[in-house]
């Protein structure tokens, strides 16, 4: 049976930019795209994650805001839920610890990256934010 592993992430917003983090050749899916965040630890909140996760990931703190989406993706190494949020810096700039690169798009702009498969759906949603706040 394969492992269920729930992550959460962070769609980190600056005006109309969003930060999106490039995984590193030691991750799995070696240079693919994702909003950064990380794995829910046992009697952690999905919230309190992401402020743990961006803290150790990014060296930054988040305020965090409305959950964007929900999604269960199957890979060969298991099953992953993600859940998005947005969310503002509160303090520090993004560190890159982890990943190979973090890099601010523009919101409508997001998929000129390839993206990782679970962060696709959170993709599509903030992109068709953005575009229904610029009309």
């Amino acid at each position: 049976m394969k492992k269920e592993i729930n992550v959460v992430g962070a769609i980190i917003v600056d005006g109309s930019n969003v930060l999106a983090a490039q995984r590193s050749a030691t991750m799995s899916l070696p240079g693919m795209w994702e909003f950064p965040g990380g794995k829910i630890e046992a009697g952690e909140t999905p919230r309190a994650a992401l402020v743990r996760e961006l803290q150790e990931e990014l060296l930054c703190t988040a305020e965090i805001g409305d959950e964007v989406a929900s999604t269960r993706h199957e890979y060969d190494f298991g099953f992953v839920t993600l859940t998005t949020f947005y969310s503002k810096l509160v303090e520090g700039e993004p560190k890159l610890t982890e990943h190979s690169e973090i890099r601010w798009i523009e919101a409508t702009d997001l998929d000129s990256v390839e993206w990782a498969p679970a962060d696709i759906p959170a993709v599509e949603k903030v992109v068709q934010d953005f575009s229904m706040t610029e009309e």
